[in-house]
């Protein structure tokens, strides 16, 4: 199995979202998520993590999405890890793979195997809670998240099928988004009645103007220990953030476009969190002639991003914190270290 990650990160994500729901809320007929005392919009961690866990189950082969969605319901704990391991049961070659660390536990897997004959009666036997070798159950699931679950490897999952209960933090981490402009809503006069093609019901098409979603997250090392969290997954998951939200394909999602991906790499040993949330270090405000509520494209905003680059400007070095910074920019995003 690939070794893990060595050093800790905190990464800034921003992206916009233009005449569209970023996240609808379903307690408030699918309205943009908000803060209405202060007009901020809000979009979940869950919202991103499906953007990204859509783009990797449509770009990638050899991976397997644990947490994934078939129509609107969400695919079986049960059926989703029941497949895997039924391929497996039928592969000699990567059962030999899976327990290469512990010969017992190999032994009792093909002896299992043997005499159950059948991929789903090994299933039925193993999840069986009067089942006693519960360590060739870890041994399979941790093989299965370091080999298959590339979305368990970076935000964790926790699985409770019959002989397999455990829980996996994930390494890669966000809060919620928040704008960093005041938000408005799309006037009632343009919200439009439309179909929904899944349950043939109405509802609303609700919308915000313009809004400069930023978050915060961090990509944790130590945990990373017990998910297997590579460096070729966090290379991945840079690449599959920054292309994953303007892919969506839904018809509430278009017009949402990535604008800055900042990662600060940590030299190893140093622990997430060293700055704090770093949205505190970005500021912005509407250009001149236009009001907070006017703001209806990017280039309406002043962008003051001076004081993170002086944060990583003084902290950057073998014998300080920060190893290196990844940077990835729009083509209109005027900023560089």
């Amino acid at each position: 199995m690939k070794s893990g990650i060595k050093n800790s990160s905190d990464f800034l994500f921003i992206y916009e979202a233009i005449q569209c729901n970023p996240n609808g809320d379903p307690d408030q007929e699918n309205k943009p998520r908000m803060d209405y005392d202060t007009k901020t919009n809000l979009v979940t961690d869950t919202r991103v993590k499906r953007f990204i866990r859509d783009y990797l189950k449509s770009t990638s082969e050899d991976e397997v999405i644990f947490v994934d969605m078939e129509g609107n319901s969400k695919v079986s704990v049960d059926s989703k890890l029941r497949a895997v391991v039924k391929r497996l049961v039928e592969n000699k070659g990567e059962i030999e793979k899976a327990f290469s660390e512990n010969s017992e536990s190999l032994q009792i897997f093909k002896d299992i195997i043997e005499k159950e004959k059948d991929a789903d009666a090994v299933w039925k036997l193993i999840t069986d809670k009067k089942f006693k070798h519960k360590e060739v159950n870890y041994e399979l699931l941790a093989y299965l998240v370091k080999e298959k679950f590339i979305d368990i490897r970076m935000f964790g999952s926790a699985f409770a099928v019959g002989g397999f209960t455990k829980a996996y933090t994930g390494p890669i981490q966000l809060n919620w988004g928040y704008s960093f402009n005041e938000v408005e809503l799309m006037d009632s006069s343009t919200i439009v009645t439309i179909m929904n093609d899944d349950s043939s019901t109405f509802g609303k098409d609700y919308r915000v103007h313009y809004s400069l979603l930023g978050f915060n997250g961090t990509i944790n090392a130590p945990a990373a220990k017990s998910t297997g969290l590579t460096d070729d997954d966090v290379t991945i998951f840079r690449k599959a953030i920054w292309e994953s939200i303007p892919a969506s394909p839904t018809r509430s999602k278009l017009n949402q476009y990535p604008k800055l991906y900042l990662e600060i790499v940590y030299n190893e040993g140093v622990s997430n969190g060293q700055f704090g949330d770093l949205r505190n270090f970005v500021e912005t405000s509407p250009k001149e002639g236009v009001t907070s509520k006017q703001v209806r494209k990017f280039k309406e905003l002043n962008i003051d991003l001076d004081a993170l680059k002086k944060l990583i400007a003084e902290n950057k070095g073998a014998d300080k914190k920060i190893k290196e910074v990844i940077l990835t920019t729009s083509a209109d995003f005027d900023f560089s270290l």
